[in-house]
């Protein structure tokens, strides 16, 4: 399984599996899902799980502007910040990640630190502006690196997009890799793919919360990035951490979709921290001043959904 971190903002959970020739996309993270508290803990299956040192790539696929780039990356260095810097009951980013962890030592296995290596651009999309998830699979596979992250512009439609998710992360079928892709919704569906930060296409039209970093299409990316890191690390190639049928699994952070905050219910995310000066709500710091809006994952010391604010 991978991460089906199927995601709809108000409405049931809605787990699609996708197939390929080329590979197997174990997880996706869905349009619209709402937390709906699973009622037993996930099951380790006994497969392999993502441990140790993981060098991550990124694949920017079409056009983004550095500040863009940079909410992204600082995310991703921020999963392994030094917690020493924080106060203790500060939530961050690296608190977070240190959830999923606990997947991994209750497995036996060692914890995963993501290293970031390399990054690529191909800002003329070199194969078209609409893709295949197959030719995703290829553009993943194309590149160095053991997990492969494929992030593409707002103008990028991928099959599947806005339709039936917002992400998904999947392998080879013949080696043992895997990749992530997740697309900017700020132009396609921002009610589908970006809310909190958009008012969803149905549903209880609350005010939209304010992007942390200012930017919808990019933080809503970030959402999707960290169910689905989420997802790869304990269920890489479907034999993993889940719970449910194998061909429509809920993982680490797609169990508790739609929960950011306590309190949380069908259309609302969730009591959040906000900022004072921008009025933009959060519930993680990050590194170099960031601020980020994170899923909250089953933790599975707990047996729950959990949430650091």
């Amino acid at each position: 399984m991978g991460s089906f971190d199927y995601y709809k903002n108000p409405y049931p959970l809605l787990v699609l599996v996708f197939l390929s020739l080329l590979h197997i996309t174990y997880g996706a993270r869905t349009l619209f899902s709402l937390y709906q508290p699973p009622p037993m803990s996930l099951t380790y299956h006994n497969g392999e799980l993502l441990e140790s040192e993981i060098k991550i790539s990124i694949l920017w696929y079409g056009k983004f502007s550095p500040a863009q780039k940079s909410i992204i990356v600082d995310f991703l260095q921020s999963l392994n910040s030094p917690s020493k810097i924080w106060s203790r009951n500060t939530p961050t980013v690296t608190k977070w990640w240190q959830t999923i962890q606990t997947y991994l030592t209750k497995a036996g296995k060692k914890e995963t630190r993501l290293v970031l290596s390399n990054q690529f651009t191909d800002e003329n999309c070199s194969i078209g502006k609409t893709l295949k998830k197959s030719q995703i699979s290829e553009l993943a596979h194309s590149k160095k690196g053991e997990l492969i992250l494929v992030l593409t512009a707002q103008d990028v439609a991928v099959e599947g997009f806005c339709m039936g998710n917002c992400g998904y992360h999947g392998s080879g079928q013949g080696k043992r890799s895997v990749f992530i892709w997740v697309g900017n919704s700020a132009i396609q569906c921002p009610g589908q793919c970006a809310w909190p930060f958009h008012q969803p296409i149905y549903g209880p039209q609350a005010k939209p919360l304010g992007a942390p970093n200012g930017d919808v299409g990019a933080d809503g990316m970030v959402v999707n990035i960290a169910s689905l890191l989420a997802g790869v690390v304990t269920n890489p190639y479907g034999n993993g951490y889940y719970q449910g049928p194998a061909e429509a699994p809920l993982e680490a952070a797609s169990a508790c979709a739609g929960l950011y905050g306590k309190k949380a219910y069908p259309g609302y995310a969730g009591e959040l921290l906000v900022d004072s000066i921008t009025g933009a709500s959060y519930n993680a710091h990050g590194t170099n001043g960031r601020k980020y809006l994170l899923p909250g994952p089953f933790d599975p010391n707990k047996s729950a959904c959990s949430t650091m604010v």
